[in-house]
């Protein structure tokens, strides 16, 4: 069943972002008309003419050799079609309904006359075998379409879906899209904010990364605009609404993505193509072969050549062809599995192989996306551990993201207590700690009691917290986010897969992304953008036509890009779930030294796939020759076929072996 999935998988792109064809599998041709989501018993009656063609076949071979049964001729072929009819009607459905379209040479048509012409001849279990064989894939195949989630579906399903609105002196909960400019609603603490608009309340401390990639949370006071997508961290506060919800921040991005999905170019299937040019010569060769010889052959004989001929069909059926491809893109898929890489599509593989720009978000991708002090400065009046002592006495009163990484950084420095702590808003924290005034914020704050701060802070990019002790600077740190483990080694790596180009855009503060990019030896970078701005960043890159682009991004803003992109690459591990639903490729494990290893694996994947299409086409025109000839059996065609396939299956189980170090 996987290797029908893969084969499901490498249909095109379109697929992947549900926009379903039925007319691609014949035994789905119908089924597909009805609700995709039905249960699974429903789904697994599907497989019963399968199953009883299937045991008819293999009874009818066992027959075969005890004629008692099929003595009397006419049972031995109503056997066999009886045994067809469940596995062979739909495709012969399919093939007429593709002729009355003006396309005849389908592969439906192919194995339908192929088949009924070995029924013609008297091969009856070669014809119901290879319909079979047919067919299973096909409806492996369908059940994948029925498993496909598409991407813009899963985006709806993440909007806000209730706005506590204030309507009659009551809350209430509605739809979003019900509620009205102007009106106020209420948002609790950990609750998305649903709709655009204005802060009632006095203060409120927003997570915007869905938004913007901003690591740090944003305090906003009274008046001041929140946006819908944002995560209240603080309390409950109240919102007045200033934008429809169709015109809030999420519902842009919303469209956004569909847009950029409809802008993806659509891909097709290679041996779909090549069947188009393959089935019609295989067909009229065999009819070249019917009647040619007859102007050559001095003891011509219509039947004998007709049953050359009807071998030939039978032997020209492609399911070595159909086969070997997907094997190798099984193995290229399993060995990503194992390096904790989910590709979506057999397709992103061959995608892989193009990518010579790499496009990284900073926040989640590169970075941690955790607050962590990073540097610790004080001034000759303190030591390092009293200054500790005094801040995070300060801090454990507050609730604010800083104020736990700040505790988190030295649990054992809490020897000292604080009272009369209060709040600042956007400056700090004011208090009294062992009977002496401690400041703790920004530059502000020093500033607003007078407190001489050395220039050199000036040039400090992170979010910089000061601490003043009775009225005398004390010291700072520095709090950043944190560089993952394995990012230096990930841009090398993705330079040595042959990426000629990496760049960062990042929705954080510009002198952070510029510095994390100088760390990191990246070709250039760009800060403070919004989801439009990195879409618009991306889209320059993509006008050049020998640029392809895998941007590799972990949130909902990300999620533009990541439709847009030629290759989209999501962090699965903390990553959000519409940039994974976007995504085309799920590093599992959130380490973008992964998207090196994805390159390898896909360029492998690709050496494989053509090493199996060169051997399968090879010994197809080989069997196919022989049997023009009359010195192959339909028989032998099957050998053939099953030689094929597994030296194909060993070629594949390379990719499992092989070193992507």
């Amino acid at each position: 069943m996987e290797l029908a999935i893969i084969m499901k998988h490498q249909k095109n792109k379109e697929l992947e972002k549900n926009t379903i064809n039925p007319s691609t599998c014949a035994h789905c041709h119908d089924d597909h008309k009805n609700d995709l989501n039905d249960n699974d018993t429903n789904r697994l009656k599907v497989y019963i003419p399968a199953i009883f063609s299937f045991s008819l076949l293999v009874l009818g071979i066992i027959l075969d050799y005890n004629q008692i049964l099929f003595r009397n001729g006419w049972i031995r072929p109503l056997w066999y079609i009886i045994a067809y009819i469940p596995v062979g009607l739909p495709v012969l459905k399919a093939g007429w309904e593709s002729i009355q379209k003006g396309d005849f040479f389908t592969e439906f048509f192919l194995m339908g006359i192929a088949t009924i012409g070995a029924f013609a001849i008297g091969e009856y279990p070669e014809a119901v075998a290879v319909m079979l064989f047919y067919a299973v894939g096909e409806l492996f195949q369908g059940a994948a379409v029925k498993k496909a989630k598409g991407d813009i579906r899963a985006l709806l399903e993440v909007r806000p879906k209730l706005a506590t609105v204030l309507r009659n002196n009551e809350y209430i909960g509605v739809a979003p899209e019900s509620v009205s400019i102007g009106e106020v609603i209420q948002v609790r603490a950990g609750e998305q904010i649903p709709l655009d608009g204005i802060l009632l309340s006095a203060k409120g401390s927003m997570n915007k990364s869905a938004l913007t990639g901003e690591s740090k949370p944003d305090s906003v006071k009274k008046g001041e605009s929140v946006f819908a997508g944002s995560i209240n961290l603080d309390g409950v506060i109240e919102v007045e609404t200033t934008k429809a919800f169709k015109d809030s921040s999420i519902a842009r991005i919303i469209e956004m993505v569909q847009n950029a999905t409809a802008r993806k170019s659509k891909t097709e299937l290679f041996i779909r193509k090549f069947a188009r040019i393959y089935t019609p010569i295989v067909v009229f060769l065999a009819i070249g072969l019917t009647f040619i010889p007859y102007f050559f052959v001095q003891d011509y004989v219509f039947s004998t050549w007709l049953y050359r001929a009807l071998i030939f069909l039978v032997i020209s059926c492609p399911c070595a062809l159909v086969i070997s491809i997907p094997l190798g893109y099984f193995g290229g898929l399993g060995a990503a599995s194992r390096n904790g890489i989910l590709f979506k599509g057999a397709s992103f593989l061959d995608s892989m192989t193009k990518v010579n720009t790499v496009v990284m978000d900073k926040t989640g991708t590169v970075t941690k996306g955790v607050f962590k002090v990073r540097d610790l400065v004080t001034d000759q009046i303190i030591t390092e551990a009293d200054f500790m002592n005094y801040l995070i006495a300060i801090e454990s009163k507050s609730t604010h993201p800083i104020a736990k990484a700040i505790i988190a950084y030295n649990t054992e420095a809490n020897k000292y207590t604080a009272t009369g702590v209060v709040e600042i808003p956007g400056k700090g924290l004011r208090g009294n700690v062992n009977g002496k005034i401690v400041l703790a914020g920004n530059k502000a704050l020093m500033t607003a009691h007078d407190i001489k701060v050395p220039t050199t802070t000036d040039q400090i990019v992170e979010t910089i917290i000061m601490v003043a002790i009775d009225g005398k600077f004390a010291g700072y740190i520095t709090i950043a986010d944190e560089l993952k483990d394995d990012a230096h080694q990930a841009i090398k790596q993705i330079r040595d897969a042959g990426v000629k180009k990496i760049i960062m855009l990042s929705g954080d503060k510009d002198q952070i992304t510029q510095k994390i990019a100088v760390e990191l030896g990246l070709d250039w970078a760009l800060g403070g953008l919004l989801p439009e701005d990195k879409l618009r960043e991306v889209e320059k890159l993509q006008k050049d036509p020998h640029v392809n682009v895998a941007f590799v991004g972990d949130g909902i803003n990300d999620a533009p890009v990541l439709a847009i992109s030629d290759v989209g690459i999501a962090m699965g591990g903390l990553g959000s779930d519409v940039a994974i639903e976007t995504a085309d490729i799920i590093i599992q494990t959130d380490q973008p030294s992964k998207i090196a290893r994805a390159i390898k694996i896909g360029n492998s994947t690709r050496a494989i796939v053509w090493q199996n299409i060169v051997l399968a086409f090879g010994v197809k025109v080989l069997v196919l020759a022989l049997g023009a000839g009359g010195l192959a059996t339909m028989w032998e065609a099957v050998f053939a076929d099953v030689g094929v396939a597994l030296l194909a299956i060993l070629n594949a189980v390379r990719l499992q072996r092989m070193n992507l170090d």
